[in-house]
């Protein structure tokens, strides 16, 4: 059942915003990354990949074993203390990181970013919380869409800041924390009541216990590992995109910056617009089935293409197969009671951190060797190992119907 606010779009807006700051974690330093690590290591490009592979995977199996403890804490607690806590955390955060002149510190500020933007579970069950069930797949890619807002904002302002110096981007974005979370002070309301509390346990308020927990409602757990194989392909492209497109076309920072501002600009458009269209019309099977056949017909494509100027004019297209995650999302809440939003947003925030700890390692470890000068030289093998990923998505899917599945 869908709670009443006050001043719904104020409060969205506030989510919204949050979940960019998220993605910004991510997005801002992507530019910039591979020559800091060069920088602080003295290493070449692809050594700097398998660090920056490395610093991902800290930072998402932080996020991995908190997603639950948080989610549960905010069925407990409230969704408000927790929401508006995380954010002095990730502006502390970002300020270590501006600071940071060794390897050790930046690991550092991965393993607090990654508990601090845990919250993601949260800001998806507030949305849950104040959703009707038929809008709840539509709502659930303004989490998307927030995240490709990040990632326009995020290569951005790091390419723009990164001339003032490779330090300027993490102090705006530890600003921009601290204003939010004054503004989340004023307009957020709290969506957790006495009728849907539920007792804090710590036997499910880490990923196994709450996968277990959640796995007792039919269907989701194939659900879950539908999430975590997508999220695996789609990782390919914040992993890879900084290394591979210098490597393979010999584009500048800048140029980075631009491609994956355009490529959020695109991820907001489908997930903030162009789902609630196909949604409505489709139904949420045909949306997952085409989203799989879309990036599987983009990866295999980015796994051979020599020509800069053809990726980077597609670059924007490439995220118009990524309605998957907010149709699956959508089943999903819909069959988990009121007091388990926090608990079920919980365990796909770690399901999809999982997929952050596995893949990052894979897809730069497939980099460095097909870079190497004396192997296959291929630096689009990662996006032939996503469209691998996905066409198992497809297969798990389709085998789904038979079964008897939700989705069915």
């Amino acid at each position: 059942m869908a709670k009443s606010v006050s001043n719904p779009r104020l409060a969205l807006t506030f989510i919204i915003i949050t979940l960019t700051i998220d993605a910004m974690g991510i997005g801002l330093i992507l530019p910039v990354l591979p020559s800091l690590i060069q920088d602080i290591t003295g290493a070449d490009l692809g050594t700097a990949a398998i660090w920056g592979g490395i610093m991902t995977t800290i930072f998402a199996g932080c996020q991995f074993l908190f997603g639950p403890i948080v989610g549960s804490l905010s069925d407990r607690y409230g969704r408000r203390p927790i929401l508006l806590g995380s954010l002095f955390i990730v502006a502390v955060d970002f300020v270590i990181m501006g600071l940071a002149h060794a390897m050790w510190l930046l690991i550092l500020t991965r393993i607090i970013g990654g508990i601090a933007t845990s919250t993601q579970s949260t800001a998806a069950a507030f949305i849950a919380d104040i959703s009707p069930p038929e809008k709840k797949a539509a709502n659930f890619g303004l989490i998307g869409a927030a995240f490709g807002i990040g990632f326009v904002l995020g290569p951005v302002i790091g390419g723009l800041l990164g001339e003032l110096g490779p330090r300027m981007p993490f102090f705006a974005a530890a600003g921009l924390a601290a204003i939010n979370m004054v503004f989340g002070y004023f307009v957020l309301p709290e969506t957790v009541d006495e009728k849907i509390k539920r007792p804090f346990e710590l036997r499910r308020a880490n990923p196994f216990g709450a996968l277990k927990s959640i796995g007792n409602l039919p269907g989701l757990q194939r659900m879950l590992l539908l999430i975590f194989l997508y999220e695996c392909a789609f990782i390919v492209y914040p992993a890879i995109w900084a290394y591979f497109t210098p490597e393979r076309f010999g584009w500048s920072e800048s140029m980075v910056g631009l491609s994956l501002a355009c490529f959020g600009v695109a991820m907001a458009f489908v997930q903030g617009v162009m789902i609630r269209l196909i949604i409505p019309r489709f139904g949420e099977r045909a949306t997952i089935l085409y989203g799989f056949f879309f990036t599987f017909g983009i990866c295999t494509a980015l796994g051979f293409i020599e020509n800069g100027g053809v990726v980077l004019a597609m670059t924007p297209i490439t995220a118009f197969g990524a309605v998957v995650n907010p149709a699956i999302q959508g089943l999903m809440s819909q069959r988990a009671a009121d007091n388990q939003q926090g608990e079920l947003q919980g365990i796909i925030t770690s399901a999809k951190a999982l997929a952050l700890i596995v893949s990052p390692l894979v897809m730069t470890q497939l980099f460095f060797l097909y870079t190497r000068e004396d192997g296959l030289y291929l630096p689009g093998a990662p996006f032939l190992l996503s469209a691998f990923l996905i066409f198992c998505c497809l297969v798990v899917f389709v085998t789904r119907k038979r079964r008897g599945d939700v989705t069915a």
